[in-house]
């Protein structure tokens, strides 16, 4: 495998454009060797969910397209971001505002911390934001095996 793959897929901001954006990083990682049963496999699902989810509801059709991202540095480290052009960047709600909503970029962040990853948000030069998680690449890791009998 080469030192450096890489991945995008750029989709219009509309809510159908969730499903497509969690298949697409599913057949890449697929593709990169991560089996679709593997749990960060799940957890890779989930968090572009919630990625894409945010870059269609969160930007009030002022991002009339979302691009999502994935590389694979050196099969060490798989990054996932997601950019839109609207300006304004996630924010945590208040507790009783997420009682109904708001919940995306906690579940992001636990899903990331407990792979042992993390959570970065950068400007784009168009002024818009990407969100980035980094998290161990384990699909190369050969399987532990118990020990003892």
């Amino acid at each position: 495998m080469a030192d450096h793959q890489e991945a995008s897929v750029t989709l219009p901001s509309d809510p159908a454009s969730v499903a497509a954006a969690r298949r697409y990083v599913a057949e890449v990682l697929g593709g990169w060797g991560l089996p679709d049963g593997a749990d960060i496999a799940d957890s890779v699902r989930l968090i572009v969910s919630e990625l894409a989810t945010n870059a269609v509801q969160h930007t009030f059709g002022q991002s009339p397209t979302f691009t999502v991202d994935i590389r694979l540095e050196r099969e060490e480290w798989l990054r996932v971001g997601v950019t839109d052009s609207h300006p304004r960047w996630p924010k945590r709600l208040p507790a009783a505002v997420q009682q109904d909503n708001g919940r995306g970029m906690v579940i992001i962040r636990w899903l990331t911390a407990e792979a042992g990853g993390r959570l970065s948000v950068s400007p784009t030069e168009d002024g818009g934001k990407t969100v980035w998680i980094a998290l161990p690449w384990t699909a190369g890791a050969p399987a532990r095996t118990p020990t003892g009998c």
